[in-house]
């Protein structure tokens, strides 16, 4: 059975990246913002990013970018995509998607089913939606902070799964996500973690061992497994065209 679309985010090491690729994660995180453990400036990105090469897809997650942020992003890291993860507006969004020239992942932090009505203004200006969790308070950080949101608040959406789930996602829980949620993909950072920033190799082989033990089982109960990029049809999200506002 295909795996869903998984995202690795926060790799700042070739040898996490080989570890991660050779499990078949299909897209690359890094981190672009100074107060997160996670930071890569742009040089260490260009060097991760040349490392990767054409194996994986390779995207840059930014808070709230300056225009000289994203053109330096844009024109030495030439990343597939670049993931805005601040209070950017829809406007703000469009700005930087027609500057840039790169595909766009918003993320949309969601504590209340309130929070999922901005899910079409972004889509009128973004490749990708990524759901998240809130942070917490005290966090500084508006991801990668290892907690998840109520995933029943997603049922408001009905058959649409057009998004990418994170927020706390790890070895532990991905079984019941795959189960539950069933989203274009999945985005994953510190649930593969020992600490924050350091990516174990051991935790991701538990992650990709326990997505594709739930795959197995739905696949002897008879079940379906969640839908994928290849499966519904849909150009893969580095060609897919944007939708017009």
């Amino acid at each position: 059975m295909i795996r869903p679309h998984i995202k690795i985010c926060g790799l700042k090491s070739e040898a996490l990246i080989d570890a991660v690729l050779a499990r078949g994660c299909t897209e690359i995180g890094l981190v672009h913002f100074e107060p997160s453990p996670r930071h890569c400036g742009i040089d260490d990105m260009l060097r991760l990013r040349t490392h990767v090469g054409g194996r994986a897809a390779v995207t840059v997650v930014t808070v709230d970018p300056s225009d000289e942020t994203v053109a330096r992003i844009a024109s030495r890291v030439r990343p597939d995509t670049l993931q805005l993860h601040g209070h950017e507006s829809a406007a703000r969004v469009a700005e930087i998607a027609a500057s840039s020239g790169l595909s766009i992942m918003k993320a949309i932090s969601v504590s209340g089913v309130d929070d999922l009505e901005a899910i079409p203004r972004y889509r009128a200006v973004a490749d990708r939606i990524l759901l998240d969790a809130k942070r917490p308070k005290g966090s500084f950080l508006p991801g990668g902070n290892g907690v998840s949101f109520d995933w029943g608040l997603l049922d408001a959406l009905g058959e649409d799964r057009d998004f990418v789930l994170s927020g706390g996602l790890n070895p532990d829980n991905i079984g019941e996500a795959l189960r539950r949620v069933r989203p274009r993909g999945f985005d994953v950072s510190s649930g593969v973690e020992t600490a924050p920033g350091v990516k174990d190799a051991g935790l991701v082989h538990r992650f990709f061992d326990a997505v594709d033990a739930a795959l197995a089982a739905e696949q002897t109960d008879g079940g379906n497994a969640p839908p994928s990029m290849a499966e519904t049809g849909r150009p893969d999200h580095l060609t897919q065209e944007r939708r017009s506002a």
